[in-house]
């Protein structure tokens, strides 16, 4: 659509369509010519285009020929620079047919592809072999050729039910031909098929199928004409735990498994065919005793691993390395423990829920060494969830080990229980603060141990959760657990980290539509407290969207730049005492009057998370802001007064700095 664009050729919409043999590009309406341009062409001087008589030098004549005009079409333009010759030069469309020769090959081998190969001796990529290319403007053959290939109007049906080539006379008949050639190319219409087909399937077995949207897909893409088959497998599989049994169905085979009415797992799957067996049955029995040996070694190591304690499992994990400069996976989930211990004991809870966390940090990362979770690592959490609860560990224990692995992905589901989110938050910020500690920093698209991600879990989980531990005492906490830093390496590392999740919450305040100068204006004075982040950047977006929101905002600004222009203040220094005595206009005492009546109104109103109600009271300085501006000049010649009046402005911004740096405002 692009190159259409770039070569003045007017076209309509596109479609895309796509199988696992053939991609495809449909646009509608297509110009049958190139749009004609006009452009100015600028020339010689004027002064040596024309002699004295005003007739065309040599010059003109060359510029006249060279652009294709008549010498009488040139003109004199005055520019800048002085008088030019200057001429207006049609360029003529050329064929759209012309056009697409050139221009479509190259579209051809430039589509991405994780990984592309070269065929026969050609000196051509693509992700396959290139078969034929059909290439139509209306009923005409666009003619080109790639590599030892020709394009014409031929293409291909299904490779087994429907192999002869198929003639098109014009692009409107490519979806109905291919259907009846058993391909159906419309992505979506294919899936709406399959979604059907496999729907019905399991209904005849007196189920369901598990909702698996992305397995969908992948089976979506791997037809072209998705015919589903349901086969069986023996019962005795059953005693191996769901989540296994569904991952061997779907990591190995892209089967979709199937559900009774009371959710519980059928022995039975529906796998999708790429074509129509003349003997269903016979398709399904090969089916059947593939998936037979799959189940059978899930079981087998499943029984493996029963035979194995957790903290047996525990103890193999000091042969586990986590990272080679942050030691062991027995040494990570130590870490963890004493930094979930730390948050749970601040949450006030008691001491069930510091019991719960330390056994669940203990046995988080014991079934990495199990054989399920070495044959199947999506599993990981999940095993470790479903062999606690086997050997009698607490319920909460359980579910905590799965959870703390959570989110797995953007979107996806947080830790339900507290346990859970402070067992997560414990492990995600381990591996930030080791890996930042190590040099190990994510840099523009590399972020090999996923640290963004895991810092997105953290900020989600303590926004869900409404936990308000300081960040900078959490990254403290997990640093100490490395012991081989000294305090400022500490404390400088503490910035990085605190810096690196400041962005985290700015890009998700930024997800959630949020305005970004609002979002630089609250994240840019604290982020100590995270779940209060988000509440006072939405008291502060309700504050802008008032009519009476600009000249506030003007006025507070002026107070903040004039505090930093002065230097009189330091960044985060107290501001200097007022005197009293000093005032010389009335406004002066009015606005330090009203500022004494406020402040504390402000901090009470945060400490309880009332951020709206902070916000009105701040506002309501607006009007004693304004007398003073306009009373006073803050610059004044007497050294102290001056000093007075800027030590008044900067408790005033002490004040909104509590809040925001309304500096950053866009008005």
């Amino acid at each position: 659509m692009k190159k259409l664009t770039e070569a003045r050729i007017e076209h309509g919409s596109s479609q895309i369509y796509g199988t696992p043999r053939r991609l495809t590009v449909q646009v509608e309406n297509v110009a049958s010519k190139q749009q004609s341009v006009k452009s100015e062409v600028i020339g010689p001087p004027a002064k040596i285009g024309f002699d004295e008589n005003g007739k065309p030098t040599m010059a003109a004549q060359k510029f006249a020929e060279k652009i294709g005009v008549p010498v009488s079409k040139l003109a004199v333009k005055e520019t800048p620079r002085g008088a030019y010759l200057s001429a207006q030069k049609r360029e003529r469309g050329l064929t759209t047919q012309t056009l697409l020769k050139e221009i479509l090959p190259p579209v051809i081998l430039s589509t991405p592809f994780p990984k592309k190969m070269r065929w026969a001796d050609l000196d051509i990529e693509f992700a396959r072999p290139i078969h034929t290319i059909l290439a139509l403007l209306g009923k005409s053959v666009i003619s080109f050729k790639l590599g030892n290939l020709k394009s014409g109007r031929y293409t291909c049906g299904h490779s087994f039910m429907a192999p002869a080539k198929i003639k098109l006379d014009n692009t409107d008949e490519y979806l109905d031909k291919l259907r009846a050639a058993h391909v159906v190319a419309d992505m979506q219409e294919r899936k709406k098929i399959l979604t059907e087909r496999i729907a019905d399937v399991a209904r005849e077995l007196g189920g369901r199928i598990l909702s698996d949207e992305e397995l969908v897909d992948i089976n979506n893409n791997l037809v072209e004409y998705p015919i589903p088959v349901a086969g069986k497998f023996d019962t005795e599989f059953l005693e191996v735990p769901d989540e296994v049994l569904i991952t061997v169905m779907r990591e190995h085979q892209k089967y979709f498994a199937v559900v009774d009415r009371n959710h519980n797992l059928m022995p039975c799957f529906i796998a999708v065919n790429n074509t129509a067996a003349r003997d269903l049955a016979l398709s399904a029995t090969g089916h059947e005793r593939v998936i037979r040996a799959r189940l059978a070694d899930a079981q087998f190591f499943y029984q493996g691993d029963l035979e194995v304690t957790n903290d047996e499992r525990v103890e193999k994990l000091k042969r586990v390395l986590f990272q080679a400069e942050l030691g062991t996976v027995f040494e990570k989930s130590g870490r963890v423990a004493k930094i979930a211990e730390v948050l749970a004991v601040s949450t006030k809870k008691g001491d069930e829920l510091k019991k719960q966390v330390l056994r669940a940090a203990r046995l988080s990362k014991s079934d990495l060494v199990s054989q399920v979770v070495g044959e199947f690592p999506k599993l990981q959490g999940v095993m470790g969830r479903i062999y606690a609860g086997i050997a009698g560990e607490p319920a909460d224990v359980a579910v905590a080990i799965e959870e703390h692995y959570r989110p797995v992905y953007s979107g996806a589901p947080l830790p339900e229980t507290l346990a859970g989110a402070i067992l997560s938050i414990a492990d995600k910020m381990d591996s930030i603060c080791g890996c930042f500690s190590v040099g190990l920093i994510p840099t523009g698209a590399s972020d090999p141990y996923a640290l963004r991600r895991q810092g997105i879990g953290i900020v989600q989980i303590m926004n869900d959760k409404g936990l308000s531990f300081p960040l900078p005492e959490l990254i403290r906490c997990s640093l100490e657990q490395f012991g081989n830093k000294t305090a400022s390496e500490i404390n400088e590392l503490i910035e990085k980290v605190a810096t690196f999740l400041q962005n985290r919450i700015s890009h998700l305040l930024a997800e959630e539509g949020f305005s970004k100068d609002v979002i630089a204006a609250i994240v840019s004075v604290s982020v100590d407290d995270v779940p209060s982040v988000r509440n006072r950047v939405n008291a502060l977006e309700s504050l802008k969207a008032r009519p009476d929101f600009e000249p506030l905002a003007v006025g507070f600004k002026r107070v903040v730049n004039i505090i930093r222009k002065s230097g009189q203040k330091e960044e985060g220094a107290a501001p200097e005492a007022i005197d009293t005595k000093l005032f010389e206009h009335e406004s002066e005492g009015a606005l330090f009057e009203e500022f004494k009546a406020v402040d504390q109104k402000v901090s009470d109103a945060m400490e309880k998370g009332s951020f709206d109600r902070a916000l009105v009271e701040i506002a309501s300085l607006r009007d004693a802001v304004d007398r003073f501006f306009d009373g006073v000049m803050v610059m004044a010649e007497d050294t102290g007064i001056r000093r007075n009046r800027l030590a008044l402005l900067g408790h005033i911004a002490g004040l909104f700095g509590k809040f925001a740096d309304f500096s950053k405002l866009s008005t």
